[in-house]
């Protein structure tokens, strides 16, 4: 080896191992988080208000029930398709597409006079809300750097769960100090902010359209609808669904569970929904932390965590531990799952292939809307009979199950 050859390599320094600045790569976080944030408030634009529609517009617990129903099956069948249109034409122009439906169903809502207006915000809701995972991870995989997207997904599923967390304060809040449709209006105003400040930022969110292939190669190859033959996608589609099915239980009948078999105030049962998210807000917290030291271990984290949920949630369901009690294991349980988010959102990542990521996260994420839509007709028949403890076990059940999906996941990704 030459002399000048030793002192190149002498000379020569290994690139960072991390070159995009930490101020990039939070801006481009913090933007797509905002913009999730938005999605999950507008999950319960409706909701919150229920007791007032059901007052003013004389209508029945399954008329506005069937209003979510609608919401949650517009957004997983648009969840599905929009994969398809963010690969073909970017995340950006998709999501401030998605941000105007909301602003446009929170104006219809200001003017609803009848069910057929709620109906139509529930449709136009359902459809911005069907782009947002397929756009954000697009956004979030493309432009974050890989040693820090397990930071990212637990700040994209946090910023998910304040969202939720501020929807019923922000509506109910308005409509006491003025009414419900100033409240509306309010979330129209809202909803202007945030489009505006994307738009402004909008050099962040842009991202690379992967070119399409000759239509013979795709031909070849099975065309747009190829991922659709890997087992893996719909291991992942499976464990949505299963581990969507458990939350919605807790969303829908945990306080009255808790209510009916413990006798708690309707104050203590309804705080187990919050204390519920709120720790899982923390769980996420955490487990970005735990997702980017093991990102060779996305699976065995996430079936760790669901498992861990699932023995909790059997535990509530005998009983044994009271009324504080199962309110302290319920919050726990709302913290294991909330560390496997971010591993579960890696998870998906390695299983998607390149130039695909807006179709597969597109159809893995409507089992999430699917299973919203299906647990509390299911599960609700169980209530009915006044099967509480069988509602808690069936939902720890399904939990259980996605344990297996996630392992089924690893397996082949």
């Amino acid at each position: 080896m030459s002399t000048a050859t030793l002192t190149a390599d002498a000379h020569r320094q290994d690139p960072p191992l991390n070159p995009v600045p930490l101020r990039q790569d939070a801006a481009v976080i913090g933007l797509v988080g905002l913009a999730h944030g938005t999605s999950h408030f507008s999950h319960l634009l409706l909701a919150p208000l229920f007791p007032v529609f059901i007052r003013d517009f004389g209508l029945s617990f399954s008329d506005v029930g069937l209003l979510m129903t609608v919401f949650f099956i517009i957004s997983g069948v648009g969840q599905a398709l929009a994969g398809f249109l963010v690969d073909r034409v970017g995340a950006r122009p998709v999501l401030f597409a998605a941000i105007s439906c909301f602003l446009v169903a929170s104006l219809v809502a200001s003017q609803a006079t009848s069910y057929a207006g709620l109906m139509a915000v529930a449709m136009l809701a359902g459809l911005g809300n069907a782009p947002f995972h397929p756009a954000d991870f697009t956004i979030l995989n493309q432009r974050v750097s890989p040693q820090r997207l397990g930071y990212a997904f637990s700040a994209h599923g946090l910023t998910g769960n304040l969202g939720w967390a501020l929807a019923p304060a922000f509506l109910v809040g308005i409509t006491s100090l003025a009414d419900w449709r100033t409240a509306y209006l309010g979330a129209a105003v809202l909803y202007v902010g945030v489009l505006a400040l994307l738009f402004w930022q909008r050099d962040k969110l842009r991202t690379e359209v992967v070119p399409r292939s000759t239509a013979a190669s795709r031909a070849a190859s099975g065309g747009d609808l190829a991922f659709m033959r890997l087992p893996v996608v719909w291991w992942c589609f499976a464990f949505f669904l299963l581990s969507t099915m458990t939350l919605a239980v807790i969303q829908s009948f945990a306080p009255s569970i808790m209510k009916a078999v413990h006798g708690v105030s309707v104050e203590v049962a309804t705080l187990t929904v919050s204390a519920y998210m709120l720790c899982g807000a923390l769980g996420m917290l955490v487990g970005g932390f735990v997702a980017a030291a093991n990102p060779l271990s996305s699976d065995r984290i996430v079936a760790l965590a669901m498992a861990a949920g699932a023995l909790l949630l059997l535990v509530c369901a005998t009983g044994w531990l009271g009324g504080q009690g199962t309110l302290v294991a319920l919050a726990i349980t709302g913290f294991a799952v909330g560390v496997g988010g971010p591993s579960r959102d890696m998870m998906i990542k390695k299983a998607t292939p390149k130039g695909a990521t807006g179709r597969v996260y597109g159809t893995v994420y409507s089992g999430l809307d699917l299973g919203f839509a299906l647990s509390p007709a299911l599960f609700g028949l169980l209530m009915d009979r006044g099967w509480y403890a069988t509602t808690l076990a069936g939902a720890a059940l399904v939990l259980g199950l996605s344990v297996v999906a996630a392992v089924g996941v690893g397996r082949r990704t």
